[in-house]
């Protein structure tokens, strides 16, 4: 059988299209419960307990913490990824906000549980409830990364609700809004709304552009980088079968998004693994928190991935690089270094691929021409599991007309 574009494309976007338009009502006033959270002093817990959920939740407190768009608000978050309950019982205040990804896991829904019981805002991804959002997608990879856009929208428009005051439980009115420098974020925002329910609909429609600008945004990064992605998959199945190990890296939430790539990997989701998807050498360069602290303290932050490159990367192996922009120092000397010992390597990149691009570091590029962050993660996460598809399935690209490459799949997908 053969696994052609359309089929990573289509499935998504479908998906996607009919998820947002089943909840954007759900997600603009589940902005508003959270922004009444925050005001109120409130923190989110993110709950994780699998490999992938755990980069989920990591990734949720990064972006809420540390905000990528300028002159927005960092807000309270944290990831608690072992002894869920326990942690939740020790750290949850009758204000606080938890998301909890794979709450069928019997520890999360038992977290989820105590904190419900403190009187903490519970929303899941997997779950019925009044804020559980049901699976967008039978395939674990594409609901993720529904899951991922549905996450960064809420944290992007949560802020609309705090530019109205008057709309938040014990704030003042300010009958005039003004979202200065981030207004492409809310194009539908007029100046003078202080009503609930007209900043509901705007906040609803705001969701759905976001959702139709992730679809083509996908869609131009799989098509251009189609090629790519095929040849990159190759290299990655050969150094693999020969005994190779992956890996990856990332700042911030590309940090998370190696890490899911390193979890799906090492650990198929259970749907996959049953189609005869094998656990796979793999190493997040991200994920040792004493090792990078030492290296940024005696050598510098731009050496945090060179290092353990040198440390854990043999010729032939495969690094995996991250980044927005393109220009992450860490992330250049990672790839600089991986090529002097031998490594080959792929990068997923935004913008204009930065200089990654201009410097020609990486043997296989993929960009995804965007200069809007969440967005750029969310398109490259298709990217990244589209590469593991195809190190499953066994890419072969052949011509067809006007030389447009497809896969050939040896099995593995139905």
């Amino acid at each position: 059988m053969t696994l052609q574009l359309q089929d990573l494309l289509g499935e998504r976007r479908a998906a996607g299209e009919a998820y947002f338009e089943r909840e954007a009502d759900r997600t603009a006033r589940l902005c508003h419960r959270l922004a009444e959270r925050f005001a109120r002093g409130g923190r989110l817990i993110a709950l994780g307990a699998g490999a992938a959920a755990r980069s989920d939740a990591r990734h949720v407190a990064v972006e809420f913490v540390h905000p990528v768009i300028v002159g927005k608000r960092a807000l309270p978050a944290l990831a608690v990824t072992e002894t869920l309950e326990r942690s939740l019982t020790l750290l949850a205040r009758p204000d606080d906000i938890v998301f909890a990804f794979e709450p069928g896991r019997g520890e999360v829904a038992a977290a989820l549980a105590a904190a419900a019981e403190r009187g903490c805002l519970t929303v899941g991804w997997g779950f019925d409830g009044e804020w559980g959002f049901p699976a967008a997608s039978e395939d674990p990879l594409v609901d993720q990364e529904i899951v991922e856009t549905h996450y960064h929208v809420l944290w992007e428009l949560v802020h609309v609700f705090f530019d109205h005051r008057g709309l938040l439980e014990g704030r003042s009115p300010r009958r005039v809004h003004d979202s200065g420098a981030s207004s492409f974020l809310y194009p539908f925002l007029g100046e003078q709304q202080d009503d609930l329910d007209a900043v509901l609909s705007d906040v609803r429609a705001s969701v759905l552009l976001k959702a139709e600008e992730i679809a083509d945004l996908r869609e131009q990064t799989l098509r251009d980088g189609h090629a790519e992605l095929v040849a990159a998959a190759a290299t990655v199945r050969a150094s693999l079968e020969q005994g190779g190990t992956v890996l990856a890296l990332g700042n911030g939430g590309s940090a998370t998004d190696a890490m899911d790539l390193v979890a799906d990997l090492r650990e198929p989701p259970p749907a996959l693994a049953a189609r005869g998807w094998s656990p796979r050498a793999a190493i997040d360069l991200s994920d040792d928190t004493p090792i990078i602290t030492a290296v940024a303290n005696d050598i510098g932050s731009e050496a945090i991935f060179a290092r353990q490159v040198i440390a854990y990367g043999r010729p032939g192996d495969v690094l995996v690089a991250l980044s927005t922009s393109g220009n992450s120092l860490s992330v250049l000397a990672a790839l600089r270094q991986a090529r002097r010992d031998g490594l080959r390597t792929v990068a997923f990149v935004g913008y204009d691929g930065g200089r990654v691009v201009a410097e020609q570091l990486a043997d296989h590029v993929l960009i995804t021409r965007s200069e809007h962050i969440p967005r750029i993660q969310e398109a490259q996460a298709s990217a990244y599991h589209g590469l593991r598809e195809l190190i499953e399935i066994g890419p072969h690209v052949r011509s067809v007309s006007n030389d447009v490459p497809h896969f050939q799949s040896t099995g593995g997908r139905n």
